[in-house]
């Protein structure tokens, strides 16, 4: 769902079998959210956030006053959770298995969650570009070092971002290697200054 003032997408991943489900970065208006789920016969138990930043979780409180969800991010986030996770976590929503990656760059808690063959990746990774670095908590040298980690994955990998900045909603490891500017700095130093940082 694309939500919010800053072109969000927000997530809803359920299991069918179970009709239990989770929100990933409820940016905005619970109320579409819980209409969406009601559409698919789906329980919201977690309330999932990549980071902490406030266009990402501008819509926790409401939603979990609702649905009585459980908020969920990455160990270092400073903002208010239910459940803290980390580096290979499994979260388990029914049948469903979604694995925690945690990225750093953008944000220290930043983590992206791969279900299968779809990653969706917060404000990691874009169809295009990557996060932002110069906020608080941002570092370009550990961007880096996450986006490498990423590029590991399987080229069919779908990659699905944090928002809409692209030429198109999704896309694949694959083709971001082969199309994504920010990936093409074969040096650590040379992605930093291209970042704005300072070695």
């Amino acid at each position: 769902m694309l939500i919010g003032e800053m072109m969000n997408f927000t997530y809803l991943i359920g299991d069918e079998d179970s009709g239990l489900a989770a929100v990933v970065d409820p940016a905005d208006d619970a109320d579409r959210i819980l209409k969406e789920a009601d559409k698919h016969n789906l329980r919201i138990a977690y309330i999932i956030n990549t980071h902490a930043h406030f266009d990402h979780i501008k819509a926790n409180e409401d939603l979990a006053s609702k649905t009585k969800a459980k908020i969920v991010m990455h160990e270092k986030a400073k903002a208010m959770k239910d459940i803290s996770v980390g580096d290979d976590d499994i979260i388990k929503i029914g049948e469903l298995r979604m694995r925690v990656i945690h990225t750093p760059g953008h944000s220290p808690e930043s983590i992206c969650l791969l279900i299968d063959k779809k990653l969706l990746t917060g404000d990691t990774l874009f169809v295009g570009s990557c996060g932002r670095t110069d906020l608080p908590g941002g570092n370009p040298g550990e961007l880096y070092d996450s986006l490498l980690r990423l590029m590991e994955l399987d080229d069919d990998v779908r990659i699905y971002p944090g928002h809409d900045y692209g030429k198109r909603p999704y896309s694949t490891i694959g083709y971001e290697k082969d199309h994504n500017h920010a990936l093409s700095f074969r040096t650590k130093d040379g992605f930093i200054r291209f970042m704005g940082g300072f070695l």
